[in-house]
């Protein structure tokens, strides 16, 4: 009895100190991370019929320095991207956190893009934050974002 209390506390005890071990993502959570994961692949592979279904009619797109952008402007200049047979983007994708709360998401990520063109190769790495709202069907949509290029 004293072991088994024992080894209770350590469980507790290791998952009150290990986010990592003490959290799973919520079925919404595991869903946006999904989406973001999915688009990743989609555009890597250069689907660009369905490089615009991670957002929003509704969406506002913010990038640092750039205007802002709605849901036709943004998907214009991703296809566009893809269709340049002279450059090859790829994504890379770190989620730092995803909140939920109802209908409402918000993802911390960072967004590491890799751009390859007959002049070499460049790399930017792009904080931001996504928020995400579940649509009717039960999807998650990015209808708002902030993004920004590390320096």
């Amino acid at each position: 009895m004293l072991l088994r209390a024992c080894v209770r506390g350590g469980l507790v005890s290791l998952a009150l100190i290990s986010p990592a071990v003490a959290q799973s993502d919520t079925p919404a959570q595991a869903a946006i991370r999904a989406a973001l994961t999915q688009w990743m692949a989609d555009f890597n592979a250069g689907r660009a019929e369905k490089v615009c279904d991670l957002f929003a009619p509704d969406l506002v797109a913010q990038y640092r320095g750039q205007p802002e952008r709605g849901y036709d402007a943004l998907c214009d200049l991703l296809k566009r991207s893809l269709a340049d047979r002279g450059k090859t983007y790829t994504y890379a994708l770190a989620i730092k956190e995803i909140l939920v709360e109802g209908d409402l998401g918000v993802v911390r990520l960072t967004w590491t893009l890799t751009v390859r063109g007959k002049d070499g190769e460049t790399t930017s790495v792009e904080p931001g934050i996504d928020i995400f709202h579940r649509h009717a069907d039960g999807s998650w949509k990015i209808s708002r974002y902030i993004a920004y290029e590390s320096p």
